[in-house]
């Protein structure tokens, strides 16, 4: 009987101290509610006003502040470093409230969001390629925000990580001795990402393998490309000399 009467006890203590911090707003209008939350969260007390921003929207979801409300409940995941959390909240924010003040500032956050779940190159690249969605969306619709160049660098960064994986298999390809699908994953970056930093050394090493495998006409017309393509590239004298070398051979043939 005491140990059920002990236990008993420690359930109230923990649901006192639990709402302890939200009943000094009880009876406060969500304005002066969100105001508190939102001085919690420039204090960087994220886990307070992230109680009361969801009590917020819990019991006025149709007030005026709601959409605020909904801005910075996904500010406070994603300074916890809740970032699936954090891009779920910004979405909604989007799809609930198409004409917030906030729209602008959410599709930004969720490019974020999805950008820091942005794994390594070697691993699956889904939060990658989502954020890229989210980035192009974001300059789409705001073409003219002052964060758009930054933005665009993100995606060019984002881009050379999914180049840098195929990349990277058609490297374990070559060295399996798999010419053949070398050929075509380097094939497949340059189709896709013919401006990531990976590019010029993709067509390069394509030419490498089709001058191994004599195929020489075909490795001659990707050499002229390469000159047209990257005329600053490191591998550019490497390529003239190549061509050289093939002109030489197919004019004795």
């Amino acid at each position: 009987m005491k140990i059920i009467q002990i236990f008993l006890l420690i359930i109230i203590s923990s649901m006192y101290f639990s709402c302890s911090s939200g009943s000094d707003t009880i009876g406060l209008s969500p304005e002066e509610r969100f105001t508190i939350a939102k001085a919690e969260y420039e204090d960087g007390d994220y886990e307070d006003a992230l109680n009361e921003l969801q009590a917020i929207i819990l019991q006025f979801s149709g007030t005026a502040i709601i959409d605020d409300t909904q801005y910075y409940l996904g500010l406070c995941h994603f300074n916890r470093g809740e970032f699936i959390r954090a891009a779920f909240e910004f979405s909604k924010l989007i799809r609930d409230y198409p004409t917030s003040e906030y729209i602008k500032d959410a599709q930004f956050m969720l490019g974020e969001s999805y950008l820091e779940l942005s794994p390594h190159y070697s691993l699956d690249q889904r939060f990658s390629r989502k954020a890229i969605e989210e980035y192009q969306a974001f300059i789409d619709f705001f073409p003219t925000d002052e964060r758009v160049p930054a933005v665009e660098k993100k995606i060019a960064q984002l881009n050379d990580k999914l180049a840098e994986k195929i990349f990277s298999s058609a490297v374990q390809y070559r060295k399996l001795n798999n010419l053949r699908s070398a050929v075509i994953y380097f094939d497949l970056l340059l189709e896709k990402f013919p401006d990531s930093k990976f590019a010029d050394e993709a067509l390069y090493n394509k030419i490498i393998l089709l001058v191994d495998k004599s195929q020489n006409e075909e490795a001659l017309s990707e050499a002229k490309r390469f000159l047209q393509k990257y005329p600053t590239s490191g591998y550019l004298k490497n390529i003239q000399t190549i061509i050289i070398d093939l002109n030489s051979k197919l004019t004795s043939n």
